[in-house]
């Protein structure tokens, strides 16, 4: 009976090796493409990134990206994709915000949530506008 070559044993222990860390991506959902589903999904992350955050105004990105909700203290949020979650903050001043049609792109000022473009159609320029009255830098 003939020896199995090394290089055949260790061929086949990578092919186990990369098929095992695939599963355990694919079960940790890594690499997913994660996106919002409508408003009501939108309004359930807020709440739950926020406590007592109840959107009454959604703004959904066109792909699901992100959105932008207001709340009925006139308090704006910009939800967005990161990774394979939903990051959100707090808007508290229009310095980050840019409109370019029916885009508008906005951040934070804080390096580590960078900023998103959202693709709002005609409510872009609605949401600009509005975004002013939180004052500037």
């Amino acid at each position: 009976m003939p020896a199995i070559p090394f290089a055949l044993i260790q061929l086949a222990g990578s092919i186990v090796a990369i098929l095992l860390v695939a599963l355990l991506a694919a079960k940790l959902r890594l690499g997913d493409d994660v996106r919002l589903q409508g408003e009501d999904e939108a309004r359930e992350l807020a709440a739950l990134s926020l406590a007592g955050f109840a959107a009454q105004e959604v703004a959904l990105d066109r792909a699901g990206i992100g959105a932008l909700l207001r709340d009925g203290q006139g308090r704006v949020m910009l939800l967005r994709r990161h990774g394979a979650q939903f990051a959100a903050r707090l808007l508290d001043s229009h310095a980050f915000a840019r409109l370019d049609r029916n885009f508008l792109t906005i951040g934070t000022g804080e390096k580590t949530f960078g900023q998103v473009t959202l693709d709002l159609g005609s409510e872009a320029q609605v949401w600009a506008a509005s975004l002013r009255r939180l004052g500037g830098a």
